[in-house]
């Protein structure tokens, strides 16, 4: 009996199986059906020349689109960037996250899952010309309202959120970490902390941070960088990875260094993730999309092996959702067409420093429960419905 889509004839790479031949994939069910040659469906493409990853995962993204000013479309952005599964990170805290969940979660062709914030309201004050941080107020923090709102949507909340920094935190600090590690606690879920300019210091908040935890911004730049002034890892931070702590990109607009990451990259620390933190304020540059996040990480000598792993199978181990990130059979059927060119292309951080790059990986299509999304906005939207 043949399947109902089959990808024929791609370099499929899948780290969490060890994969990196050229085979066929099929889909059946919304799930992978098989995996190896001359396998044959009711609808086949050929993939020849092109690169099939299990569904990428992008670990932050902002998509709570028309509920908060920094959110993004994330079916456009699932198609941009051949990612099949959002998480949001605190866009929506527990005031808010109802109309998340009906008006685009619920309406998502892409997998939406979430981080809850810890603020109320979330990440409400984040635009161009209005910047308030929302983790200031220590009565806007909802440790009670949190738990309660996911212990009722643990099938999308996988985690909390919390940011801390100059701008995120101000006046209050570290003290904000305090109120989301016993909601994590409590919940029994990972924590995600985003950290930006000091106080508090990049070592006071991973030093807090438990195994199962999320540092994001992990490259980002002076001030809080991951290095000190000679370019050595700062003893904290090896202390946070050999306890288990997870270190992620989050790209951004202002979290992600040239100077950090080769100083990072060349003593031997890799990401664990890699994300784009996509938003409204970075979708047009420096961040842009997922593929363009990776791609940086080619020309920083981090194998396409290793790259596709941080968003797939370590992405999925984060969110604790082994049927992501993967091939195996019966797992979800979401994989992630990639092209991969040659040329000289030119990459920014987040500082304006640009390195020309010999390799850039492009989105070449997007499998989203087996069903093969298309490669416009109209066959998107035809697919939702």
């Amino acid at each position: 009996m043949p399947y109902e889509l089959v990808l024929k004839n791609g370099r499929v790479i899948d780290p969490s199986q060890g994969i990196d031949r050229i085979t066929d994939v099929a889909f059946a069910g919304g799930k992978v059906a098989a995996l190896g040659d001359g396998l044959s469906g009711t609808q086949e493409r050929n993939v020849s020349g092109l690169i099939v990853t299990p569904g990428l995962i992008d670990l932050h993204t902002h998509v709570y689109w028309g509920g908060t000013s920094l959110g993004v479309d994330p079916d456009s952005f699932a198609r941009k960037s051949a990612v099949s599964t959002c998480v949001d990170t605190g866009s929506a805290g527990p005031g808010n996250f109802p109309g998340f969940r009906k008006h685009v979660i619920e309406r998502s062709t892409a997998r939406i899952l979430v981080y809850l914030h810890i603020s109320f309201a979330g990440i409400y004050g984040f635009a161009k010309n209005f910047m308030i941080g929302e983790s200031h107020d220590m009565r806007l923090l909802a440790g009670r309202e949190a738990v309660e709102i996911i212990n009722a949507n643990r099938d999308v909340i996988i985690g909390v959120k919390v940011r801390i920094g100059r701008h995120a935190s101000g006046p209050a600090g570290i003290q904000p970490l305090d109120v989301a590690l016993q909601v994590a606690d409590e919940t029994g879920l990972p924590l995600m902390a985003h950290i930006d300019e000091p106080p508090p210091s990049y070592e006071a908040v991973v030093s807090r941070l438990r195994a199962g935890d999320v540092l994001t911004h992990c490259f980002r730049p002076f001030p809080n960088a991951p290095v000190d002034g000679r370019g050595k890892i700062k003893p904290e931070i090896l202390e946070a990875r050999q306890r288990g702590v997870l270190f992620d990109i989050g790209h951004g607009m202002g979290s992600f260094s040239w100077k950090s990451a080769r100083a990072m990259m060349a003593q031997g620390f890799q990401p664990d993730t890699i994300s784009s933190d996509v938003h409204a304020l970075c979708i047009e540059g420096p961040a842009y999309d997922q593929v363009t996040t990776l791609s940086k990480f080619l020309a920083l000598g981090m194998s396409i092996n290793d790259i596709i792993a941080a968003s797939t199978v370590n992405a999925a181990k984060a969110l604790r959702r082994p049927e992501l990130g993967t091939f195996k059979i019966g797992s979800a059927g979401d994989a992630s067409i990639l092209e991969l060119r040659s040329g000289a292309f030119s990459l920014e951080d987040t500082r304006g420093e640009i390195v020309v790059a010999p390799e850039r990986i492009f989105a070449a299509g997007l499998v989203i429960a087996g069903q093969d999304i298309g490669t416009d906005d109209q066959t998107l939207a035809a697919a939702a419905e």
